[in-house]
């Protein structure tokens, strides 16, 4: 095959030099330049590659199978000699193989089993900027290897569209960029019409652009579903001439995809409706006009399914300029952007770390053996968290996070744990094999027409598909991929059974209860439209659901309102295979809660499944190891205030909460609301021992509990810094008073003091080391607030003689002096007879 000259060829020699000379390297490269298909070749003679395999990685199987043929074609060999490729369930490699395209997913897998990377000289991480979970889990994996193990790995980031400044600076590594081959492409947007659904919108922009430009027209839509609604509007209301209508998606077979990448062999011009596959890394030749949707649909964390589903989004502006790009890869060309030109897109894409579920990078770090990586972007701490509570109720963690041996056999089946627990339960290949079935279904779309609740319905249509008999409400072509999954994973599993031909709906309920621990739900007594769940929440069914009456459930899929959860899909479990499967999660013992109406603790003996009250009778007396737990639930759901402070502890609190904000160096511990409810087990449980009662908590033991908080050498600083009291010119000792102010912030302190105990004062008294000034409520012999100042200099000279003159005839037995420099301070009236 003859190759065309690329633009980054150029470039070549210096990405090999820099290579040579440092381990790391950013690329930039816009769509076209050759930078997937190009570089790994030039680096094959490298001297410090050494005959090493170079491994890179494409986001999408697509991608990565158009390349390795691309390349291999280039070097005249077939797929699977010198370059070969990895995707999930399908490889062309072999033992001569020196570049491996492969899948994000796949680095992960090569990284847990080998962290040495035996006999892989350099790591390129293809299209960057997408900035999905895996690659950025690879690149902290690679970078923690090349650290620690193989300081002559070579690692290249390579992108379009990237941030390449803060990748490199992150990287430490030298960034260079290739031109690109583009020609001008003018950018229009289509305007709409009232009320006009996408796809309309979509099938006259494609009408309008047969019409008024020449080429072949890409596009670009959110997903599979939005692909057959056009489709479907093209073959009712054909546009003019004679073209090819072909679609693009990352479901299609290899050889579907490689029609696709082909130019026609006719000569007709083309229409390829595609999701964002065609954004990057595939070249589709001959296109000249783009038709963008402006969608998207990237993974986000699903609360309804507990996975990462793939929902419509706004693509990023980085998108939408690669897009039109990709209308100026041969000539001058045009896109049409289907939004409104007012609206403002994002300039990057969101990294996914920020925005899916992290279970299975949580269970990736815990095989690992540390989490201490560095990651461009950190995983968010709440849903690791939350990630970690999933993976310990799988049993794949332990308490203290360190992966089981159980967890192992979930990481090395490298697809989300939950399905990984699944998968790993049964014990007889009969059961291996429905568990198969229910994986692919799980991660596949919707295979019904109408709404169901019931997975039983999903899986018989499954089985009458094999039989030759789906039914007429079903999607064929889901049932197909559907039943292709299933295959695969039974290959996975080493099963050679057969899918079986019938199963009973608790034989699916028993399976599922592996993967949804949490979900598992029991009918409520009084109520039997909703359930209570394993994790404490309550649910309810559709009013027509075909799952009512049953007294266990575990939900797949569930749909948080406001109030109770919608049981959108599930399946009947039964319970002595819960009470066999789960024995540990059964427990009976005394618990002691708060009664509001009591405003007392009551015991009871109680029966749960986890969150599940299987039964509750009086337990009598109240245990005092199980009280104090329950005084510290009370005083988190009733607040603070229900706790006997007095106005000096109230004050003592706050002091410490204002030099916490003037005198941040002193190390203060936070004493604010949040702070306290949030660690109530650390400093009030102690408190609460041998109690039984809320108001049986004195105010010393309460001031004694909150001060634990504070080291006794800072108790004294406070005292120091932040004193009660003050000593003013009159021999008397005033109280300072503390407050914060509306936003949470240190207000300034209060002096509240008779005027005349100040006379020969000159400067307004401070304090936390003279940082702040005192503010002076100077007040009348009646205790009246005459000034607030903070400026007391200021008020002797300019504002007491106006003062005087007031207040001298309505209170004459109190001194007024006309000099109250060099009168004597006192808290006294004048004497009788003055």
């Amino acid at each position: 095959m003859h190759a065309p000259a690329f633009p980054i060829a150029p470039l070549l020699p210096r990405i090999r030099d820099s290579l040579a000379a440092h381990p790391r390297l950013v690329l930039e490269a816009p769509p076209g330049a050759g930078k997937t298909t190009q570089v790994p070749p030039a680096l094959l003679d490298a001297p410090w590659l050494g005959g090493r395999r170079i491994v890179m990685l494409e986001p999408r199987r697509v991608a990565a199978r158009a390349a390795a043929g691309y390349m291999a074609r280039q070097r005249g060999e077939p797929v699977g000699a010198s370059v070969g490729y990895r995707i999930r369930f399908d490889s062309k490699v072999s033992a001569a193989t020196r570049i491996e395209v492969v899948t994000e997913g796949i680095l992960t897998r090569m990284l847990q089993d080998d962290p040495e990377l035996t006999g892989i000289g350099a790591l390129l991480f293809d299209e960057f900027h997408e900035r999905h979970l895996a690659a950025d889990l690879g690149l902290a994996l690679a970078l923690d290897v090349q650290a620690s193990l193989r300081p002559d790995l070579r690692i290249v980031a390579m992108s379009a569209t990237l941030d390449g400044e803060r990748l490199a600076g992150f990287l430490d590594a030298p960034r260079l960029s290739s031109a690109g081959r583009a020609f001008p492409v003018e950018v229009a947007h289509f305007p709409a019409r009232r009320d006009e659904a996408p796809e309309p919108q979509a099938r006259r922009a494609i009408e309008h652009a047969l019409a008024a430009h020449p080429g072949d027209l890409l596009v670009f839509l959110p997903g599979q579903r939005e692909i057959a609604r056009t489709q479907a509007l093209l073959a009712a209301h054909p546009p003019p001439g004679d073209h090819e209508l072909l679609v693009l998606h990352g479901d299609l077979t290899v050889e579907q995809q490689s029609r696709v990448l082909q130019p026609a062999a006719d000569g007709r011009r083309r229409v390829v409706l595609a999701t964002n596959v065609a954004e990057s890394s595939v070249t589709l030749p001959g296109v000249r006009v783009v038709i963008d949707s402006g969608q998207a649909r990237e993974p986000r964390l699903d609360p309804n399914s507990g996975f990462s589903r793939l929902d419509v989004v706004a693509i990023a502006q980085a998108s939408a300029d690669q897009r039109a790009g990709r209308a100026g890869r041969v000539a001058a060309g045009w896109a049409y952007r289907l939004w409104p030109q007012s609206q403002r897109l994002e300039p990057q894409r969101r990294p996914e770390i920020a925005q899916v579920d992290l279970s299975g990078l949580a269970l990736e770090l815990a095989g690992w053996g540390s989490d201490a990586l560095r990651f461009l972007d950190p995983p968010p701490a709440g849903a690791l968290a939350a990630a970690r509570d999933l993976l310990r109720r799988l049993d794949a963690l332990d308490a203290d996070h360190a992966i089981t041996a159980r967890g192992r056999r979930m990481l090395a089946l490298g697809t989300h744990p939950r399905l990984a627990a699944m998968l790993l339960a049964p014990d007889d290949r009969g059961r291996i094999a429905l568990a198969c079935d229910l994986a692919a279904l799980l991660e596949a779309r919707d295979p019904l027409y109408p709404r169901s609740d019931a997975v039983a319905e999903r899986w018989q249509a499954l089985a009458a598909f094999r039989a030759g008999r789906a039914p007429a409400a079903t999607n064929r072509s889901a049932l197909a991929a559907i039943d292709a999954a299933a295959k695969q994973w039974r290959r996975r599993l080493r099963c050679d059974a057969a899918p079986p031909a019938s199963a009973h709906a608790h034989d699916l309920g028993d399976l599922l209860a592996h993967a949804f621990p949490d979900r598992i739900a029991r009918q409520h007594p009084q109520d039997p439209k909703r359930y209570q769940l394993a994790n404490g929440r309550m649910a309810r069914l559709f009013d027509d659901s075909s799952l009512y009456g049953e007294p266990w459930l575990v939900a797949s899929e569930l749909r948080h309102e406001a109030k109770d959860a919608l049981l959108q899909r599930a399946a009947p479990v039964d319970e002595a295979h819960l009470r066999a499967a789960f024995a540990a999660h059964f427990r009976e013992g005394d618990e002691v809660h708060w009664d509001p109406a009591r405003r007392a603790l009551a015991s009871q003996r109680v029966e749960r499944f986890d969150g599940i009250v299987l039964s509750s009778r009086p337990a009598g007396r109240v245990d005092s190891a199980l009280a104090a737990q329950a005084l510290v639930a009370a005083v988190a759901e009733l607040g603070l205030a229900a706790l006997p402070w007095s106005e000096s502890l109230s004050q003592w609190r706050l002091r410490v909460q204002c030099l916490r904000a003037w005198m941040p160096e002193l190390g203060l511990p936070d004493l604010g609301d949040e702070a306290l409810l949030a660690s109530l087990d650390r400093w009030l449980k102690p408190a609460f021992a041998g109690k039984t009662r809320l108001d049986a908590l004195a105010e010393p033991e309460l001031a004694e509990a909150l001060k634990s908080r504070v080291d006794w050498n800072l108790r004294q600083r406070v005292e120091q810094l932040a004193p009660t009291r003050i000593a003013v010119p009159s021999g008397m000792e005033r109280r300072i008073a503390y407050a914060l102010g509306d936003e949470g912030g240190a207000s300034p302190p209060v002096l509240a003091v008779k005027l005349q105990e100040l006379f020969g004062l000159a400067e307004t008294p401070r304090i936390a080391d003279g940082r702040v000034p005192l503010t002076l409520h100077l007040l009348s012999p009646a205790g009246r607030p005459l000034q607030v100042t903070q400026d007391l200099r200021g008020f002797w000279d300019r504002t007491w003689p106006e003062v005087r003159r007031e207040m001298k005839g309505r209170y004459p037995k109190h001194p007024w002096p006309e000099d109250p420099w060099n009168a004597t301070a006192t808290h006294r009236a004048k004497p009788r007879g003055a």
